[in-house]
């Protein structure tokens, strides 16, 4: 497993900022990481027909150690992603703007000198509550400014920070789908590609707002 993107050193890093929000489409916080203290379960009150309670279990969260690293074979191309949040996890309410950061590169096999580009990111949000699904956001995405896109082969890599907004205050958890489209090079020399498609997904519980 690759060492936490933060003490990474690359020849060369590619860094933008895209976000969605109410009023601005880009917003980067900061903050610390944390273990999650939302991981309990809520019972329900008796009711006089009911002989026993019924517990909700616990909401799942790939970020609850702060971060998580991600390998997705596809083709011959091997992506492997670095996700972490500047802000402490218990801080992930509905009610904030909630950064998630990630590093991206790749290889490739056989590695015959063939470049893999990132053309375009893009991460869908899905939102549930105790009853059901919310309200969601729209996609967040990040196209490629330059031709063919990011050159992300290792030593190589891209890095972005998404900013999920507001959601609906009785979310309790977040889904989102990330799709990384990658163009891999024919040849070392040649102006053609092949384009293959990553999806991954992460799931992060919502913590409940601060008392008082």
């Amino acid at each position: 497993m690759r060492e936490h993107p933060l003490h990474l050193s690359f020849t060369r890093t590619f860094t933008r900022i895209a976000a969605i929000g109410a009023i601005a489409t880009a917003a980067l916080l900061l903050g610390g990481c944390s273990a999650p203290p939302w991981l309990s379960g809520a019972t329900a009150s008796p009711t006089p027909s009911a002989s026993a309670t019924s517990t909700a279990g616990p909401v799942q969260n790939d970020l609850a150690a702060g971060a998580v690293t991600r390998t997705i074979e596809v083709g011959a191309i091997t992506l492997t992603i670095d996700y972490w949040s500047t802000l402490s996890m218990d801080l992930w309410t509905a009610a904030a703007n909630k950064p998630l950061s990630f590093s991206v590169h790749a290889t490739v096999t056989p590695a015959d000198g063939q470049k893999i580009y990132l053309a375009k990111v893009t991460a869908t949000p899905v939102v549930a509550g105790s009853d059901g699904a919310l309200p969601a956001p729209d996609p967040i995405v990040d196209q490629a400014s330059v031709a063919p896109g990011y050159l992300v082969l290792d030593p190589y890599s891209y890095s972005q920070t998404f900013i999920v907004p507001p959601l609906d205050s009785a979310a309790t958890s977040l889904e989102l789908t990330v799709k990384y489209e990658l163009l891999l090079q024919s040849t070392p020399t040649s102006s053609d590609y092949a384009k293959q498609t990553a999806v991954d997904t992460l799931s992060i519980a919502i913590a409940p707002e601060p008392a008082g």
